[in-house]
C-alpha cells in the first residue's frame, strides 16, 4: 500500500454531540448525471444511495440502514415543501467508498428531518 491510498478511519467517522454514537458512510450508488457547474465547483459526483453504520460505543451495538437519498429528498420535499439535501459531493471527499466525516450531515439532513436517522 503506497502512502496516497492510506486513509486515516478517523477522517470517515462522526461523532455525535455526546460521544455516544459513531457513524460512517459507505457510497453504493452513484448518479450519472454530470456536474451543472464543474468549473465552479471542480470534480463531484452526486450521490443516490447510502448505507449508514451506526454504532453504540456504550453497548458496542451497530446499527446499519441503506437509504435512498433521492427518494428520501423527494418524500421531504413532498411532504414539508422544502428540502437542505446537497446530495453533490467531491470526489475527492469520497475514500475507498466511503464519505468523510464532514460531508455526512449534508447527506443524511432529509433522513433526520423525517425521523429515519436519529442521531
Amino acid at each position: 500500500m503506497s502512502f496516497e491510498d492510506f486513509v486515516d478511519e478517523r477522517m470517515l467517522v462522526s461523532h455525535d454531540i455526546f460521544g455516544k454514537k459513531e457513524m460512517k458512510i459507505k457510497v453504493l450508488e452513484v448518479s450519472d448525471e454530470h456536474s451543472p457547474v464543474h468549473w465552479k465547483f471542480g470534480d463531484r459526483v452526486k450521490i443516490n444511495k447510502i448505507l449508514v453504520t451506526v454504532k453504540h460505543l456504550d453497548t458496542q451495538q451497530v446499527e446499519e440502514a441503506e437509504f435512498d437519498i433521492d427518494k428520501i429528498e423527494k418524500e421531504l420535499i413532498e411532504k414539508r415543501h422544502y428540502t437542505s439535501t446537497n446530495r453533490w459531493v467531491p470526489a475527492n471527499d469520497i475514500k475507498n467508498g466511503y464519505v468523510v466525516n464532514s460531508r455526512h450531515t449534508s447527506l443524511i439532513s432529509d433522513a433526520v428531518a423525517l425521523d429515519y436517522i436519529v442521531f
